[in-house]
């Protein structure tokens, strides 16, 4: 299947300085930015034909793929001075760049790729600032035998805040983490129809629009996922995950022991 990758937002949560132009999904984890650990898990599923759908810091990413360095994640041998990979990343990737604009909602981005994605019935989304050890191909597959138009990964609440329940007095009555509350939420990894279009208006949104038309008509399915998931929108959050890397402990690498490709 396609992935489509929203990439072109202007990151502010995440950005260092009023000047710092480098997009969020350009961000470093370990020795590789965002979006090539993004990229890297689809491409352990099999899904290998990407369509990046640029905007703010296009230039970052076109360059970044442009000059890739195979030699920083690999093994190679050098001979008098050439460099003889033993094995590589993205040889088998197919990766599309589309401007689609520098105020898109993400909707609207996604419309302008819609001639990118040819007849497929199914293709996959995502934001390119979130990873997870989600089985993506049994996502897949539960999201098709449910006849579904689209869905959405949802997960439990991440946010480390206390809920407060409090009588008309003043009286605090209960306090409970919202991580134990029975509610999910949008966990950013997409499986989507063709029909989404249907509900996508110009400069619409594909959550509040085209979801939440399907959500009406009973044409949205929601994959729960409890395990691993880490949202890298804010530079703490970019950090945590870097230094999760350094010390070893990469839930989200599921690629790890896979076959390199020579």
């Amino acid at each position: 299947m396609k992935v489509v990758l929203f990439c072109g937002g202007y990151g502010m949560r995440m950005r260092n300085a009023p000047d710092d132009d480098v997009p969020k999904p350009m961000q470093m984890v370990g020795p590789r930015p965002l979006i090539w650990h993004v990229m890297r898990y689809y491409a352990h599923f099999g899904h290998t034909e990407f369509i990046l759908c640029l905007g703010y810091g296009a230039s970052h990413i076109k360059e970044y793929f442009l000059r890739y360095e195979e030699a920083t994640s690999n093994d190679f041998v050098m001979r008098g001075g050439t460099v003889e990979l033993l094995h590589s990343d993205i040889a088998d990737w197919s990766i599309s760049f589309i401007d689609t604009g520098l105020e898109s909602a993400i909707g609207e981005r996604l419309r302008r790729v819609r001639s990118h994605l040819g007849d497929d019935e199914y293709f996959l989304a995502n934001y390119a600032d979130v990873l997870t050890d989600a089985p993506l191909n049994d996502m897949i597959a539960e999201v098709v035998d449910s006849g579904a138009a689209a869905s959405m990964m949802i997960v439990p609440p991440q946010s480390s805040f206390h809920c407060v329940d409090v009588s008309d007095t003043g009286k605090v009555k209960a306090i409970t983490p919202v991580s134990q509350f029975p509610i999910w939420e949008n966990g950013g990894f997409f499986v989507l129809t063709q029909e989404i279009f249907d509900h996508l208006p110009e400069g619409g949104d594909l959550v509040e629009d085209a979801c939440g038309g399907l959500a009406a008509e009973g044409r949205l399915y929601a994959y729960k996922h409890d395990g691993f998931w880490k949202p890298a929108d804010t530079f703490k959050e970019r950090a945590e995950l870097d230094a999760r890397f350094a010390r070893g402990d990469r839930p989200w690498m599921v690629w790890d022991g896979d076959t390199p490709t020579p």
